[in-house]
């Protein structure tokens, strides 16, 4: 199967975002604490110009510290290959099956809305997210499930939207937390560690990509729709994202009824998005207490001209 990248595709069911990706590539606030190497955009040279010191706001955010060596053990654009050729393959089997929302979809506008809000502020969390090729779909499924994979490929279950009646603030949370998975290379870590505890990993391979350590990669990038993280990465997704939603001009305290409307959708068993992550109660008590962290940028943050309804609970998806 081709890469994504190198392959047309509908514009009904594809989206890139040319716009967000051109935007704000340099001057959005930098943290400085976690990168001091960066080109300026017109307004953060203007502000360089001006003084020699960053203002207070510019280093507000979380900070969850550096990316697990073990991302370093394979290569990121074999990742990523693997993960739009997945991508690209579920779109295709949703289309056949009439489960991918057209671009025309009021949910499926409102997604990439929001997307386009977010995305400008991902690029200093992995400087690889400026080359990305950024995709957004809503899949017509009644699960209550999202996912960003490798390389910015996002998709959301139907299911998630109106079983849950997410309001704009709460769709941008779930979706910084899943971006963040790909920003902070989490499938990249765990591929590293499975390939290091099988004794796969050599130095040379791991540079380069080559000999057997591409063929694992290869081999478990086969996975990559239904990878799981453990409950570090996501206490991690969490933070990130709720920094991303902020910046984005989305209300950070939406993690919190997020969060409470998915205690509720837990009565019976668990949502397939929550599988794996911390409990509801435990993530509210950890997003409370990061709240004053990101508070000032969402204050400070242009936001969204126009807002969106959740869909109707009873139309629109399968299963």
């Amino acid at each position: 199967m081709m890469d994504m990248i190198d392959h047309p595709v509908d514009n009904e069911t594809h989206v890139a975002l040319p716009a967000m990706v051109m935007a704000s590539r340099c001057d959005c606030p930098l943290h400085a604490r976690r990168r001091f190497s960066f080109g300026l955009g017109t307004g953060a040279a203007a502000l360089a110009g001006a003084s020699l010191a960053w203002p207070a706001w510019a280093r507000e955010g979380v900070d969850v510290g550096k990316k697990s060596i073990f991302a370093g053990a394979v290569p990121a654009d074999q990742i990523e290959k693997a993960a739009s050729q997945q991508y690209l393959q579920m779109r295709q089997e949703a289309q056949a099956k009439q489960a991918l929302a057209s671009a025309g979809h009021p949910q499926m506008i409102r997604l990439r809305a929001i997307a386009e809000r977010l995305v400008p502020h991902t690029y200093e969390w992995n400087e690889r997210a400026r080359q990305w090729r950024w995709e957004v779909n809503l899949l017509m499924d009644k699960q209550i499930n999202a996912f960003c994979m490798p390389g910015g490929k996002i998709a959301f279950y139907y299911g998630i939207l109106a079983q849950l009646q997410l309001t704009d603030d709460e769709v941008a949370m779930i979706m910084g937390h899943e971006m963040a998975h790909a920003l902070r290379e989490h499938a990249r870590e765990r591929m590293g560690k499975q390939a290091a505890t099988r004794g796969l990993v050599e130095i040379g391979a791991a540079l380069f990509g080559l000999g057997q350590l591409g063929r694992t990669v290869a081999d478990m990038g086969a996975g990559l729709l239904t990878l799981k993280f453990g409950r570090e990465d996501e206490s991690e997704a969490d933070l990130v994202g709720m920094e991303l939603a902020a910046r984005g001009g989305y209300d950070p305290h939406a993690g919190v009824s997020l969060w409470q409307k998915m205690l509720g959708a837990n009565k019976n068993a668990p949502p397939q998005f929550m599988s794996t992550h911390p409990s509801s109660s435990t993530r509210i008590s950890d997003i409370e207490r990061n709240l004053p962290k990101v508070t000032g940028l969402f204050a400070r943050a242009d936001k969204p001209a126009q807002r969106f309804a959740a869909p109707s609970q009873t139309s629109g998806a399968r299963g």
